[in-house]
């Protein structure tokens, strides 16, 4: 939503779009899952008084709605890409199939991943975790607004503390909150290492996959 308070802002989102380009053209095979945090979020929804579970799935078709713009922004620089959603909207994008999914990354085309799992009270950093497992992923690179781990939010303290490695279980033990702690718990179990990194500082993610610029890694042990 760049400087907005809400929805889409399309500088934003072909910005964000140049950034995986730049990781795309170094031969990186890249699935993507977008949240939709900037329209719409379950949980908000339901501390205002709304069913949970209805509200969890207008944040599913917020998230299809940012994927569709990311395939618009990224096609229109020619990178082929498949939106596949774990909810059926057979109009508008592929059902989610993991050996399709497979397939579209061998073809070299970027995969999106929308509708987080297809169920309600589960995260998007879970739906990230879950595909990544899925899809035998080396690594998941979660973007967010810092440019890694802090012992408390950067944003509020100034003498918040950077990690620059921590394990899956300082984050549980310490309640870190990088990701839900049942993302961090199928990450630790299934040994995918995840790299956190800033959105905020584009051109920064090519850098990040190539091991430099500012980022936190999460490993099974330092």
């Amino acid at each position: 939503m760049g400087r907005g308070q809400f929805g889409l802002d399309p500088p934003t989102v072909d910005l964000v779009a140049k950034d995986i380009i730049s990781v795309h053209e170094i031969g990186v095979e890249i699935c993507l899952v977008i949240g939709g945090g900037n329209i719409f979020r379950g949980l908000q929804g339901s501390a205002k008084g709304m069913e949970r579970t209805t509200a969890d799935y207008m944040g599913m078709l917020a998230t299809i709605m940012n994927a569709l713009a990311m395939q618009s922004a990224l096609e229109s620089y020619g990178i082929h890409t498949r939106v596949m959603s774990a909810i059926s909207v057979d109009q508008i994008c592929e059902p989610y199939i993991r050996r399709r999914a497979v397939r579209h990354l061998e073809k070299k085309r970027v995969c999106i991943f929308a509708a987080g799992t297809g169920n309600p009270y589960f995260t998007t950093d879970t739906a990230a975790t879950l595909r990544a497992t899925e899809m035998n992923c080396e690594a998941i690179f979660k973007g967010t607004n810092v440019d890694g781990i802090y012992n408390k939010d950067p944003n509020i303290s100034k003498d918040a503390i950077k990690y620059d490695e921590v394990t899956y279980d300082q984050i549980l033990q310490q309640n870190l909150k990088v990701m839900d702690a049942s993302a961090v718990a199928l990450a630790r179990d299934n040994k995918i290492p995840i790299v956190v990194f800033s959105l905020k500082n584009f051109g920064n993610m090519k850098d990040v996959i190539q091991g430099n610029g500012r980022f936190t890694i999460v490993s099974p042990s330092i």
